[in-house]
């Protein structure tokens, strides 16, 4: 909806301050395009378990274009095509699709495998996992499914205090992709001041553009009236930019899925608004905020860049080839939206 908020005088110069990087990782492309390619394919129906990505926009255009979102493999007609969304799912998941006969395209983020194989191989050296991530999302019950015998979930630094675990010497800890990078590093210090010997992962399990997103919006809070999150709220990264625009400095900081969200009262008296998006937020979300911010007066928008991102993933091994036999163009991801 156009001109609906009013344009409030500020002492001052009304702007907006863009983030960047914001917006669609290399995961969520993948992940998208993976279900209009099985669509193009195969025809609708393609069936996609829980939400391909956590953003409501997206799962409506996606089940406009003839997807049916289910919450379990049980609930697809037998011999069907079935997605797993980017979040992953755990061995039981694979399992009872293939009970069913059905035929099953893995769009789990390069990322969030990358933890899985984590999760497996200290499992299989009998070291206990110590998972930090939030009870309930789809990527901690798929990584937890790797090895259920083995693993802890930890949601946040307090609950570190009252950890119970066998053997504190054979510790290791990993994490969901998508957390506070902040929070995250809290709690491994708590994990290690109670358990000294407690070992790392590899390599960072948080995702590049959970990491970039919100060093981008550290940068902008500080100078920010106000900041806009586009994304959903079940979307774990979406959430954390909020959160970290207001420990790093905004004065008020809101989440919103469209523009028409955007309050009239939460501009009153500002002259900065900073604007960052989720990673499966899709950027013309963003570019109707701004729209909207310019009708209120805040047409003077400035880009913020702390990186540049030119990650790329293949399609799942289902897709990579076009009826000619070649790999898809659109395989490589990288996508504007």
């Amino acid at each position: 909806m156009r001109n609906r908020l009013k344009d409030t005088p500020v002492i001052g110069r009304k702007r907006v301050l863009l983030a960047a990087p914001r917006g669609y990782c290399a995961g969520v492309d993948r992940a998208v395009i993976a279900v209009e390619k099985a669509l193009e394919h195969y025809g609708s129906p393609v069936y996609v378990r829980k939400q391909i990505v956590h953003n409501v926009h997206v799962v409506a255009t996606l089940e406009q274009q003839g997807a049916i979102f289910v919450d379990e493999v049980d609930e697809v007609p037998e011999g069907s095509h079935i997605v797993f969304s980017a979040h992953g799912v755990s061995p039981a998941v694979v399992k009872g699709a293939d009970d069913r006969g059905l035929l099953s395209i893995d769009a789990t983020c390069p990322l969030v495998t990358k933890v899985h194989r984590e999760a497996i191989r200290f499992a299989k050296q009998d070291q206990h996992i110590i998972l930090i991530g939030h009870a309930g999302h789809e990527e901690v019950e798929g990584t937890m499914g790797h090895a259920p015998e083995r693993t802890t979930l930890v949601q946040n630094p307090g609950e570190v205090d009252t950890l119970v675990v066998d053997d504190p010497d054979n510790l290791v800890w990993l994490s969901q992709t998508t957390l506070s990078v902040d929070e995250t590093m809290e709690t491994v210090n708590r994990l290690r001041q109670r358990f000294p010997n407690i070992q790392n992962p590899p390599s960072d399990d948080i995702c590049y553009a959970t990491q970039n997103r919100q060093v981008a919006i550290k940068k902008v809070a500080k100078d920010a009236d106000l900041v806009i999150v586009v994304g959903s709220a079940n979307s774990s990264n979406s959430v954390r930019l909020v959160e970290v625009a207001l420990e790093y400095g905004a004065k008020a900081a809101y989440r919103v899925d469209y523009s028409s969200e955007i309050q009239q009262e939460w501009l009153d008296g500002v002259e900065t608004v900073g604007v960052t998006s989720g990673a499966s937020v899709p950027e013309v979300l963003v570019d109707e905020v701004l729209a909207e911010l310019s009708d209120a007066g805040y047409a003077d928008v400035g880009e913020v860049k702390t990186a540049e991102e030119d990650l790329m993933f293949s399609l799942p091994k289902e897709l990579r080839k076009d009826s000619t036999g070649g790999v898809d163009s659109r395989a490589l991801g990288g996508r504007t939206r």
